[in-house]
């Protein structure tokens, strides 16, 4: 047989609880080390190969009237650029003043230097050991 509410009953009601998780973080030390370090200069030998060019300027007095600029020309790797001025004579003629003779010479040496090289290296110690049954705690900032 069921029973049902009768109007004089108040109603009957049943809590429900919910358990609620607060997670919290905190720093612990756990021990402490010291770190130094140190440069070291170390001699190395490095090799290069230099390239040195040397360039000559040789002056030739040619003396010759010519009727045009003669052009800048090249004989056997010697560069020859004319140089021109112009001589008053009845009538303007140009004159073949000199001519400069620019010729190259490339040698090259292999040259050996030490230089100086540094390394840095770093040593670390631990200062002390932690005793963690004691933890040392300290409040995370950001909470």
């Amino acid at each position: 047989m069921t029973k049902s509410a009768s109007p004089d009953q108040p109603d009957q009601r049943v809590e429900l609880l919910e358990e609620q998780l607060q997670l919290r973080k905190h720093l612990v030390e756990l021990g402490r080390v010291l770190i130094e370090t140190k440069v070291e200069t170390t001699p190395h030998v490095v090799e290069a190969l230099l390239k040195e060019e040397e360039i000559k300027v040789e002056r030739v007095p040619v003396g010759e009237f010519v009727e045009e600029v003669p052009p800048i020309r090249e004989e056997n790797g010697v560069l020859i650029i004319p140089v021109l001025e112009e001589r008053l004579v009845v009538q303007t003629r140009l004159m073949l003043k000199e001519e400069l003779r620019v010729s190259k010479t490339v040698s090259e040496e292999l040259v050996r230097r030490t230089i100086p090289l540094r390394a840095e290296h770093a040593t670390v110690t631990r200062l002390e050991e932690p005793d963690l049954r004691f933890p040392i705690i300290m409040e995370d900032e950001d909470q």
